[in-house]
Formats: structure tokens, sequence, C-alpha cells
């Protein structure tokens, strides 16, 4: 009767170097520090490793020696899907991806419900510093992040938190502007389709106090300038309707379209604070049969690909360059103590989908 099968045991590095004739330490800088050794050195080394099944340093422990865990955190306090799924917020993982590649360092996406207050996903993450991705100025994960003793940069909200750095663009400056260009086309009467504005799921009209209580700032600015926009052409804002979505996706702007000029046919311009939500918008448009931009004026904001296709008028943002710029001041920090404020520029693109509004007697008469 046979014996049972003999299994070779893995290589170490200790048995490694005994085959080899050289010491552990040329073993080791072969993975660590290949600069220390020659070219043909170091291949003899590798090539002698995959001979003999040896899985090189033991990551963990290597962490545990060196502190440091070669790898950068992204906080996201959306579902994993989200960040794949979602074009600007793609353009921005693929922005910091880059930043990481070229620092050669790993990347660790720790995504977490805005729902839900458990932080342990923050407190276990093995990194070197955090990337937080717009989360509410009162989010739980974030308040966990800086209880972390390592560097955090903050890239578009929440804003004035001491000690981190941040990236952004003027989100109030960029909507303004677009909100200029309407009403240099004559509409007064409009309406505005928003990202959520606070953590807890609500979908439908938002109040003048919720408006101004968001707790994101980047969508609280972004209505903030087209308000700027039409309070300088005499507009009254509290009869402008503000309709709020909590799912940032293609379908809730149709939705949100749909109520929002279900319940106030005047309008002659729908303003949307994402290029998603306004493609929802058109999507809605064209199955109830509303000529855009004859009836009905949409814009977004972003400047995301599908928007440059369908000629969105939008608010361009560099997202993919803020995600590499992020990654950078993270990466590049080095001793530095002084926080760094990164604002990056937007484009007003006015693209196919406005037009002047219809004058009064028009409007009166029928679409």
């Amino acid at each position: 009767m046979s014996g049972p099968p003999h299994v070779r045991r893995p290589a170490t590095l200790a048995s490694l170097a005994a085959e080899l004739g050289v010491s552990r330490t040329t073993v080791s800088n072969a993975y660590n520090r290949p600069d220390q050794l020659s070219a043909p050195l170091r291949e003899k080394v590798l090539e002698a490793a995959r001979r003999l099944g040896y899985p090189g340093p033991d990551p963990v422990a290597r962490s545990l020696r060196t502190r440091r865990a070669g790898a950068v955190g992204l906080l996201l306090t959306e579902a994993l899907s989200y960040a794949f799924r979602d074009p600007v917020a793609t353009g921005f993982l693929e922005g910091l991806a880059l930043a990481c590649e070229q620092a050669g360092q790993g990347l660790l996406l720790v995504p977490v419900s805005p729902e839900h207050a458990d932080v342990a996903a923050v407190h276990q993450a093995g990194v070197d510093g955090f990337v937080v991705y717009s989360v509410s100025e009162d989010d739980p994960h974030f308040r966990a992040v800086l209880e972390r003793p390592v560097p955090t940069v903050v890239c578009d909200q929440p804003v004035g938190v001491e000690g981190v750095d941040r990236v952004s663009v003027d989100d109030r400056q960029g909507m303004r502007a677009l909100g200029e260009h309407l009403t240099a086309l004559g509409h007064r009467r409009i309406g505005v389709l928003c990202m959520r504005l606070g953590p807890t799921r609500h979908d439908g009209h938002a109040s003048l106090v919720r408006q101004e209580e968001s707790s994101y700032p980047v969508q609280r600015e972004r209505i903030g300038g087209v308000r700027d926009a039409l309070t300088a052409v005499g507009v009254d804002w509290s009869a402008v309707p503000v309709v709020e979505r909590f799912e940032h996706s293609v379908e809730a702007g149709a939705s949100g379209a749909a109520e929002l000029l279900a319940a106030h046919p005047e309008v002659t311009a729908l303003v949307c604070t994402s290029d998603v939500l306004a493609i929802g918008a058109l999507q809605h448009a064209t199955e109830a049969g509303l000529d855009v931009p004859g009836r009905i004026t949409v814009t977004g904001f972003d400047g995301v690909p599908e928007a440059d296709r369908l000629g969105l008028t939008t608010v361009r943002q560099p997202f993919r360059r803020k995600g590499q710029v992020a990654g950078e001041l993270l990466l590049d920090r080095g001793e530095r103590n002084v926080p760094k404020q990164v604002v990056l520029p937007t484009e007003l693109v006015a693209g196919a989908t406005s037009g002047p509004a219809k004058n009064r007697e028009e409007f009166f008469s029928g679409w």
C-alpha cells in the first residue's frame, strides 16, 4: 500500500538564500529594493523563486515592519457599483488610479452606505491615507477617517475642514454662469432638478429651508448659483420650483422632470444639477413629446461623455484631473504640514438643448 503523496513545503526566504548561496538581505532586496542589485543577479533570484515556489515577502509582515500599507483608501459613501456606474465617479476614480499607479501605490475602495453609521470598514482599512470623495458634512464615516492618524484629501465636500487638503471646482460660479446664459435667452420661468440634499431619502419638492440647510455643499452651491443668476434679474426665488431626487440615475432624472413639469407646466427651462439627471430629463421630454429646446430648455452640470454626444448645455468640470490632483496631493505630501486647497476651472458649454424662451403671447397661446 502506497503512502501519502509527498507534498513539498513552499520555499522560504531563508531556504531560497541557502539554495542560491546568497544572504537573505540579497533575496529581500530583489523584491523590495531592486536598485541595490545588478539586473542579472536580481533575475537569478527571481527565476529561482519561481522554480522553488517562493511567493515573495509576506505583505502583512512587511506592513507591520515598515508601518506602511502601500495603499490609498478611497472613501465612497455609496454602493461599490456606483464607482463604476456613475460617469463622474468613474472619471474621478480613473484619475486617482493614475496618480497611485505613477507612485507605485495600491488603491483600496472603502464603500459605505450613507444610510448606515457603521464605521468599521474605515477603522479596519489598511491604508496610508484617505481620499474622501464627496460626502456630506455630517457623515459619520468621514469623522472616522479624521480619527485615523493618516493624511486625508477631500474631493468637493465637506468644506472648511481643518488640517486636510481639498480639491474642488467653484460650483456656485459655474452654475451662476449657466444661469446667466439662460436669463440672457429670456428665461424667467425656471425649475431646478437636484441631487440629494441630505443623507436620508427624500424624493419630491425641496423647500427653501431644505435647500439652505443641505448637508451637501456641492448641491447647496449649485442651487445657489442658479439663485444668484435669477435674483439678479428680479426673479423671486421662493417661486422657483426645486425637485430633489435621492438616487443619482437617469431614471431618477426622468421621474423628477416628469414630476416638476406636471406640477409647473409654465416652466421654460429645467436646470439639472448633474448631467445624469439632465439625460433623464431629456428622455422624459422625448417620451412626452416635448420639443427641446423649443418647448423646454434642459441643462446639466459635469460634462460627461454622453452629455457631449447629446449636445447638452452644461458646465464642464475636469473630474478626471480632479481625481489625479487628489492622489498627487496625498502621495506627494512629504513633510508638508500646511493644507492645500486646489480649485480647478469649469467651462460653460452652450449646446443644442438650450434656446430662447417663448414670449408671453406664445406661452399663453399654447406650445
